[in-house]
């Protein structure tokens, strides 16, 4: 895989994962209006963005698994973290958006 390839991979990651995290964040707006049935909807809707992300890192896997040879580059470093945060404040969204519902 060539530098050009990589970095294509990296910002589909960003891209994605950047998606989610807006969405997460208007989700968090929703909730503190009271408007639980629209953050879930937010929710789902970063969820979907999530996996579109993580099969755009599958692929990257296994051709690395197939013997490609991948060269890591800062970029790549900042999309998996990008990717990696994204997907742990979503799960925290979950959690809060269950305890609005609860104490609301």
């Amino acid at each position: 895989m060539n530098q050009e390839e990589l970095q294509q991979v990296a910002f589909e990651l960003i891209l994605h994962s950047g998606d989610a995290r807006t969405n997460v964040h208007e989700a968090f707006a929703q909730m503190r209006s009271g408007e639980y049935q629209e953050a879930e909807a937010k929710l789902e809707a970063a969820n979907d963005a999530l996996v579109r992300a993580h099969q755009t890192q599958t692929g990257l896997l296994q051709q690395y698994a197939n013997g490609v040879d991948i060269q890591m580059e800062i970029i790549m470093v900042h999309a998996q973290d990008h990717l990696m945060t994204t997907m742990t404040l979503r799960e925290v969204a979950l959690e809060m958006l269950y305890l609005y519902r609860k104490v609301g």
